[in-house]
């Protein structure tokens, strides 16, 4: 059933994309990358096969994603930069001691994004769930916008290239896309999360000394 489902999903965003180019690839990404529930596979593996199918081009796909990418991210990240923000802060001066959460945790939280942002941010980026909502603490803890739009970018760049590679070279099988990938998604998002933690221990213990 599910397998059913995937095929006939990723047929019908084949006939959007094709109908809209590479403006539609662009406002898929755009929703991924926001707070909606809406997976990148199902954008950019189709885009994969119209490259296979010589259809479309590589890097205008991957240009349309960064930018779909960066602007859904942005509108997270402005957005619990001002609404987030505001509403916590008034959250904790009224009911802190009732929630255990008071001012200096935030500055806690700020102080991490402060330090370990851009790696946070670019990590996350690639990491199943976690890229759509990593935005949220960006903005919230008054990240460099600057850098968390470069490292934003990079890990779009990234991730949209995994994407299109895997419809570019499996398009022609995707009950095998079906059941291999979202396996495959979780040991890669896994593997970051080792490589990321790994980094932070030794930036702490450099720091230490």
């Amino acid at each position: 059933m599910l397998s059913e489902l995937f095929v006939s999903l990723t047929t019908f965003v084949l006939s959007l994309i094709s109908q809209f180019g590479y403006f539609g690839i662009f406002v898929g990404m755009a929703i991924e990358s926001s707070f909606f529930p809406f997976p990148s596979e199902v954008v950019l593996i189709p885009a994969g096969i119209l490259v296979s199918q010589g259809q479309m081009s590589i890097l205008p796909i991957i240009f349309a994603s960064i930018l779909g990418s960066f602007v859904g991210a942005a509108f997270n990240f402005v957005l619990a930069l001002i609404l987030g923000r505001f509403l916590v802060e008034t959250i904790i001066s009224k009911y802190g001691k009732f929630i255990f959460l008071k001012n200096s945790d935030l500055k806690k939280a700020d102080k991490y994004f402060e330090n370990y942002g851009e790696i946070t941010t670019f990590f996350g980026r690639l990491i199943p769930v976690v890229r759509q909502l990593i935005s949220l603490p960006a903005g919230f803890s008054k990240m460099n916008f600057l850098k968390f739009s470069l490292y934003t970018c990079l890990g779009a760049g990234i991730w949209s290239l995994i994407l299109v590679s895997t419809g570019y070279f499996f398009g022609n099988n995707l009950e095998w896309i079906n059941a291999n990938f979202s396996l495959l998604s979780i040991i890669f998002g896994a593997l970051c999360l080792i490589v990321f933690s790994i980094y932070l221990l030794n930036k702490q213990k450099k720091s230490n000394y």
